[in-house]
């Protein structure tokens, strides 16, 4: 094992009871939702906030964040955000 690869540790969401079934799409929106009303809640230097950040980079396309976070910059974005 080189050096380089060693350094970074591949991780992806784990099981969640609440989403059983192989469409993680509700899974994704959930951690999306969940990690900005987490960092409202409790600030970004929270550490279990980070947990729904990589849940939701693992299991959402790029895109889905993209239109995510520009419809959150114009206001647009379909759910609730506050904690």
């Amino acid at each position: 094992m080189s050096e380089a690869s060693s350094k970074y540790v591949l991780q992806t969401a784990g099981f969640d009871a609440r989403f059983p079934n192989a469409n993680q799409t509700r899974h994704c929106f959930q951690n999306y939702t969940d990690y900005f009303k987490c960092i409202a809640a409790k600030g970004e230097d929270f550490a279990p906030c980070k947990q729904f950040k990589r849940a939701y980079h693992s299991l959402c396309p790029n895109e889905w964040i993209t239109k995510w976070d520009d419809q959150r910059e114009n206001g647009t974005f379909p759910a609730s955000l506050e904690p």
